[in-house]
């Protein structure tokens, strides 16, 4: 028994010295499998998807359960591109379940539309099958399918897919790119009907309105700020710090208003980074500091005692608190103006296809929105 304890003590400080978290045990998580279709007519999809990734999150900062914050967790799935073999039906997991909210941002801009051939039965079959998905009955779990063509395509019938998620229960929410007829015609609401989820509509050529607040360049100022207050550990810490300055780029990219968007996710709860942040994972463990080895540490820290080591992660706690707090008093104003805006464009996209079953649906599981 000595022997495997100190095993798993030499693989935990080889992956970082993280405690490892059984997903079972968590009550409080909210797991969402995106698929979407990658096909050559499906690019206004994915640059929806790419500018209202953080919308999307912020709305569960606001999401509550028991009083507590869940944890969200989400994968990304694409379908119908001949880039992947047609022996793996053009369909390919692009990330698993995660909470590590900068990788799934990194893998949407890596997304290139080719073909093609969508398998919406089989591809959603993949997803109930290839997923960590959770065996608690009160964990809300979701599939959200996106495309354009006929939802029985494919050897895999829909049916049966939706029936089987369902039996486990995953909704499955299905969002047709075009006219609301033609996806009733083509099964997109009788698959949503089969897993008790929410058809919607949208047209994905429609240009992302981007409101552009008056408070959203000092909420950006103070983002790029929270960057420094991230202090990257163990062997893939400093690869990790630097993708999250890649996502604030691809952001910004976008919009100055998709960068508000993504600064206010950094201010939230739901961007937790104790993988490879020591702020956050001393949160998660106060006496992971005592396990770290020096190698494991940023240059900065190597010299430090332990007492100053303690010290500069307090400090650097301290810090990101108090710039999340300035950026979520601006907020308070941005979505105010925001919303007023808003009313003067009534097209509905991505995220708020998404949004709107999501709220329905968390709340059937008793979450409240503040």
């Amino acid at each position: 028994m000595k022997k495997m304890v100190m095993i798993l003590m030499v693989l935990a400080a080889l992956i970082g010295s993280q405690p490892v978290f059984c997903q079972e045990k968590n009550e409080n998580v909210i797991q969402i499998a995106v698929l979407l279709d990658t096909s050559n007519s499906m690019d206004g999809l994915i640059n929806q998807a790419k500018a209202q990734l953080w919308k999307i999150v912020n709305e569960f900062a606001l999401a509550r359960k028991n009083g507590r914050i869940p944890q969200l967790q989400i994968a990304l799935y694409e379908y119908g591109n001949n880039n992947i073999p047609q022996n793996e039906g053009y369909i390919r997991q692009v990330a698993g379940l995660t909470g590590d909210l900068d990788r799934i941002s990194d893998e949407l801009f890596r997304l290139t539309t080719n073909g093609g051939d969508e398998y919406c039965g089989e591809v959603i079959a993949k997803a109930i099958k290839g997923l960590n998905w959770s065996n608690q009955k009160d964990i809300l779990k979701i599939i959200f399918i996106a495309g354009n063509e006929p939802f029985t395509q494919g050897s895999q019938d829909f049916r049966k897919a939706c029936k089987e998620a369902i039996s486990q229960g995953i909704i499955v929410n299905t969002i047709f790119c075009g006219s609301r007829s033609e996806g009733i015609s083509g099964g997109w609401k009788e698959g949503a009907d089969l897993a008790d989820g929410m058809y919607a509509n949208i047209d994905q050529n429609e240009q992302v309105a981007y409101i552009a607040a008056p408070q959203d360049d000092e909420i950006n100022r103070l983002g790029q700020n929270l960057n420094q207050t991230y202090v990257a550990y163990g062997a893939k810490g400093q690869a990790a710090k630097e993708l999250q300055a890649k996502q604030d780029a691809n952001a910004q990219s976008v919009a100055p208003a998709v960068m508000a968007e993504r600064s206010l996710a950094k201010a939230s709860a739901q961007y937790s980074n104790a993988v490879w942040d020591l702020v956050d994972a001393s949160v998660q463990d106060p006496a992971l500091l005592e396990k770290l080895e020096k190698e494991q540490l940023p240059a900065e820290m190597q010299k430090m005692n332990k007492a100053e080591q303690k010290k500069y992660i307090a400090e650097k706690s301290k810090e990101r608190k108090d710039l999340q707090a300035k950026i979520n008093k601006l907020n308070t104003e941005r979505q105010k103006y925001v919303l007023e805006q808003q009313k003067k464009n009534a097209v509905k996209t991505l995220n708020q296809a998404m949004l709107d079953s999501i709220r329905e649906q968390a709340q059937k599981k008793k979450y409240v929105f503040e």
